[in-house]
Order: structure tokens, then C-alpha cells, then sequence
């Protein structure tokens, strides 16, 4: 509510600003005659408001405000819309634009447009019912911190309770030994979309009130905190350490330990993760009328815009495949803005992976962006931007939708469709990844394994994208060809309980069909104990000539007696 008066004074000072002003100007425009002043007549609607009239008006909209609308804005919607939309409700003059704009905002969050009902709002309100169920103190259950959690992030996939505080023994990373707790609790999420994975998040009750709030100092639960030797960590039983050390500033009252400097390093990553938090969730579709293309697959009206897409299999678990997306997007085909020297493009990629039942199971929404220096964009023409996402999908068949839209030229928007069959990788079947080659390769630093764009397990691979499968992928002599490809079930010899296959690399000429560089491997070198090899090579093209190619890989496997072979074209020039 004080916010709500801030604003409001906020607004009479600018109304009372605004009067003044124009009191100066009728002023000024009475000294300049009367017949400059009938042929300047102001337009009626446009024309500035006396103050009475003003507050007036504003006095309305606070009264509309207080009724269903605002209960929508300060409650149903507290803890998932953004600041700008609440900025460009709050500007709305009627009930009509405030029910529109409700509808937009809904069907913005919605999963499946197709659906005639809107899931995200269904289990919305849901959540909000439990957390007024479950998570009132003094309060309703939806103004708490665990309710704000909840509500906005869902339920956590495990959740260690401590409702009646008690004697805890601290992990070693909170510095050991133990102590008395306030209640308190953590909630662990496997992931959450544009925040990270193995998210943990600390809720306290120190007001033993019921009213548990978020924290990101973990010494904050010890109820022992402040009593003079108690409850002492493991370095202060030991004598390393005493319990004033413990307040000599920083984000966490955790005192020295075995893993004080791990805990400094990783403080602001908790500050950030913390601030993630609070943000409201990242929007299903901030482009409805792009959206629409993938919903209707309506006609497009103004000119196509291009793109090339790529899809790849890689196994993840027995029942589970990673399908990574590429999309490349030429920069002669987007709209470039130029402004204090700098040419700027950006495009609205949104898609959608269904079932053949038109189930939708993964869906997503990104832009890209594209700068070059405005006297260099015309040598940059020829260039492409990359797009990479990738999905972990269960084996069978899907239906892929993209749409990209030219955010300077909106009527420039392109569509693609294709039906994938995601395979599945039988234990006892010899089988391999897709073949991907790929114009850049390398490892990547140990945290960033499994996360990234172009990132497939502990390697970068940025592959070259055709207009379709069959097409080859070019390349120049003065470049190198990486080609990236995994072997499963290799079989393990009984006794040895080691693999013995034998790789076959072999580069033909498409025209005459002949070898121009064959080389085998012993799988034991890639890892003799184990049943999945990764093959990445790295072969300069500055010993071929310009032409078209074939690179094959052959797999033999002595244990099992199978054979696997892939190959994928491409053109040197």
C-alpha cells in the first residue's frame, strides 16, 4: 500500500509540474496576437488537461484498480510477470485493454496454443491454492517465500525438512562440527530453465513463527550463532579457529574451514543464483504472432525468409537421445539497421517438437543477433549465424516446427517442418551417433562439460549445416575438416573384459570412387574397458583437391561379430 501512495504523490507532483508548464505557455501564446491564436485552434484530444481534470482522472483509474483488476496484478500475477508488462498494464485506460491484455498474457505462457485450455494458467492457480494451504503464517500462503518459490518454479524434486530445528551436524562444507538449528528447510531442483541445474535453495524460520523466508547464508538456521562457544565448527573445536573469525564480513557467517576458500570463490555465484530467483520466469512465447505460424501453419504473406536446419542423434541414457537442432541463417537475408557506425540484425526463432498425436513435449523461443561494423557488412553478406539447441527426447517418432521471423522487416518470416525418428540404441545392437562434420572442434573446460551451445559432453562441435541431409557440406582448403561421431554397445570379451574392434577412416572421391586416404585404429587406445568410444579427428584439406567427397567410417567388432558403417559428403573448393 505505501508503494501505492509513493506513486500516487509521485503522480500529483508531475500533474502539478505539468500545470505549471502550461500556465507559462498560455502565457506566452496571449503576447502574440489573437489571430495567430485562431489559426493555431489545438486539437481538443490533444490538448493538456487542467489539473482538476487531472487528478480526476487519475482518482478513476486508482478506484478501477482496486477492484478484480488489481487483485490480478497484486496477487494471481505477483510472482511471474515482468516489469515491463506490469509497467504497460498499469498504462491501460479501460477494462477492455486490461482484458485483452490479461488473455495476451496467458496465452503468451501457454505450453500448447493448440489446446483450448491454457495449462500453464490451470496449474498456476493450482499452485497458489496449495501454497495458501500449505505455506500461510500470519499471512496467506502466496505472500510467503516458500509460496513465491512455488508458485513461480513449481514443486522441488526432493525436499529435506527440519520443522522442529533441533541438533544438526553441519556437512563439512558449512564448516563442520555440531550445533542447534532453527527450523528450516531445502529444496532441491534437478533444473530449472534459465537458471542452471542442481539448484538448492534455504528457507529459515528464525522468527519461530512458521514464517520460513529464503536465505543465502547458510549460517543464518544456526540457532547458536551468536551464543559465546557454542555450537562451534570443527576448526573451533580443533583450535584452528575462533568464533570472532566467523564475523569479519562477507555473505555467509560460516567461519574458517576446509572449505572456506571454495565457499569465498563461490559467493557471488549464490548471489546471482539468488537474484535468478526472484526474477520472474522466463516467458513461453514472447512472440504470439510468430507463434501463430506453428499453430495455424497459415500462408505466408510477404516474402520467404530462408534458412537451413540440422538434426542430430546422440544416446544419452538407454531410454533417452539427445537431439541437437542447428539452424544456420545467411546474413544477405536479414534486415540490418545501421546506427553510429554499427550494422545491427536480429531474428525471432521460436519452435516446437510434437508426437504424432500433436502432443507438444519440448518447445522454445530465442533470438540472434547479428553486429558488423556498417563499412564492413557488405564483404560479411556471405556469412551465417548459428542457432544450437538441443533436447533430450525418448526414442520414436516426432514432428518438428520452426519459424524465424526478421525482426527489422516483420513481414519477412520463414517456416520449416520435418518429421524425425529419433532411434533407439538396444543394448545388444552395435549402433552409432549421427556422423557430424564440423568446421570447428575442441575440448572445453571441465565446468563447462554438458552445458553450452555446440557443447556435446566434454567437446565444442559446431556443425556445417545444408539444405538438407543429402547436400555436402563445403569447405576450403585452407580449412580442416573435423568430423565427431560415438560407437555404442561395443561388445567386452569375457575374460578380458576388454573391446576389440578395429576403425576404419577412409576419404573417397565421389566422382571416381576412389580411396584418397585410409587409415585404421585399434578401439582398445580409444578405451579398452569400456562398451562407448568417441571418434573425433581433425584432417587438414590443404593435401586435397578441389572436388566432392565422401568420409566413411567403418566399425568392426570382433566380439560381437557386427559391423556398423557412416558416411557423410562434402565438397573441397
Amino acid at each position: 500500500m505505501s508503494r501505492n501512495r509513493f506513486s500516487l504523490s509521485f503522480a500529483i507532483l508531475i500533474a502539478l509540474l505539468a500545470g505549471a508548464s502550461c500556465a507559462a505557455g498560455r502565457a506566452q501564446s496571449s503576447t502574440q496576437g489573437s489571430t495567430q491564436g485562431s489559426q493555431d485552434t489545438q486539437d481538443p484530444l490533444k490538448r493538456q488537461l487542467p489539473d482538476k481534470e487531472r487528478f480526476k482522472q487519475q482518482k478513476e483509474l486508482h478506484h478501477e484498480l482496486e477492484t478484480a483488476y488489481r487483485k490480478w496484478l497484486d496477487e494471481d500475477a505477483r510472482w511471474i510477470i515482468t516489469d515491463q508488462e506490469r509497467k504497460a498494464f498499469l498504462s491501460l485506460s479501460n477494462d477492455e485493454e486490461r482484458d485483452a491484455f490479461i488473455e495476451q498474457f496467458w496465452r503468451r505462457r501457454n505450453p500448447n496454443p493448440d489446446s483450448p485450455e491454457n495449462e500453464f494458467r490451470e496449474e498456476h492457480y493450482r499452485r497458489i491454492a496449495y501454497a495458501n494451504e500449505h505455506y500461510a503464517a500470519g499471512k496467506p500462503g502466496w505472500m510467503t517465500d516458500r509460496g513465491h518459490i512455488y508458485i513461480a518454479f513449481g514443486p522441488p524434486d526432493s525436499t529435506e525438512s527440519h520443522p522442529s530445528g533441533g541438533q544438526y551436524e553441519r556437512p563439512i562444507e558449512e564448516g563442520g562440527g555440531e550445533t542447534s538449528t532453527f527450523p528450516f528447510e531445502q529444496w532441491h531442483y534437478r533444473y530449472l530453465d534459465n537458471i542452471g541445474e542442481n539448484i538448492d535453495i534455504e528457507f529459515v524460520d528464525s522468527c519461530m513463527c512458521g514464517d520460513y523466508h529464503m536465505t543465502i547464508d547458510r549460517s543464518e538456521k544456526d540457532a547458536l550463532l551468536h551464543v559465546p562457544n557454542g555450537g562451534e565448527t570443527l576448526y573451533e573445536q580443533m583450535g584452528m579457529a575462533k568464533k570472532a573469525d566467523r564475523f569479519k564480513g562477507g555473505l555467509e557467517d560460516l567461519g574458517p574451514g576446509p572449505n572456506s576458500s571454495s565457499n569465498q570463490s563461490k559467493q557471488f555465484d549464490r548471489m546471482e543464483l539468488f537474484a535468478k530467483l526472484q526474477a520472474p520466469p522466463e516467458i513461453k512465447f514472447k512472440d504470439l504472432g510468430l507463434a501463430e505460424f506453428l499453430s495455424s501453419h497459415k500462408v505466408l504473406n510477404g516474402p520467404f525468409f530462408p534458412f537451413e536446419v540440422r538434426t542430430d542423434f546422440v544416446k544419452v541414457t538407454d531410454d533417452t537421445v539427445l537431439v541437437p537442432i542447428t539452424l544456420q541463417i545467411k546474413n544477405r537475408d536479414i534486415t540490418f539497421n545501421t546506427k553510429d557506425g554499427v550494422a545491427r540484425g536480429e531474428v525471432s526463432i521460436i519452435g516446437r517438437i510434437s508426437t504424432i498425436t500433436g502432443r507438444i513435449v519440448q518447445s522454445f523461443e530465442d533470438p540472434v543477433e547479428v553486429e558488423e561494423p556498417a563499412e564492413l557488412l557488405p564483404r560479411t553478406l556471405n556469412n551465417a549465424s548459428l542457432y544450437w539447441k538441443a533436447f533430450p527426447l525418448r526414442p520414436g517418432r516426432y514432428r518438428i516446427d520452426i519459424a524465424i521471423k526478421d525482426v527489422n522487416n516483420p513481414d519477412h518470416v520463414g517456416i520449416w517442418a520435418q518429421a524425425i525418428l529419433v532411434p533407439r540404441y538396444d543394448d545388444d545392437h552395435l549402433a552409432a551417433s549421427s556422423l557430424i562434420l564440423a568446421d570447428k572442434m575442441e575440448r572445453v573446460p571441465s565446468k563447462e562439460i554438458g552445458a553450452g551451445n555446440f557443447i556435446i559432453g566434454n567437446t565444442y562441435v559446431r556443425p556445417r549445416v545444408t539444405t538438407n541431409p543429402a547436400s555436402p557440406a563445403m569447405f576450403h582448403r585452407n580449412q580442416s575438416l573435423n568430423f565427431w561421431m560415438q560407437v555404442y554397445n561395443l561388445g567386452l570379451d569375457e575374460k578380458s573384459k576388454q573391446n576389440n574392434a578395429r576403425i576404419v577412416y577412409e576419404i573417397l572421391n565421389s566422382d571416381t570412387n576412389k580411396s584418397v586416404l585410409n587409415a585404421t585404429e585399434d578401439s582398445k587406445k580409444l578405451g579398452a574397458s569400456s562398451d562407448q568410444l568417441t571418434l573425433e579427428k581433425t584432417l587438414p584439406l590443404a593435401s586435397l583437391e578441389p572436388g566432392k567427397y565422401i568420409v566413411k567410417i567403418s566399425v568392426d567388432d570382433d566380439v560381437t561379430r557386427q559391423q556398423i558403417a557412416q558416411s557423410a559428403p562434402f565438397t573441397v573448393e
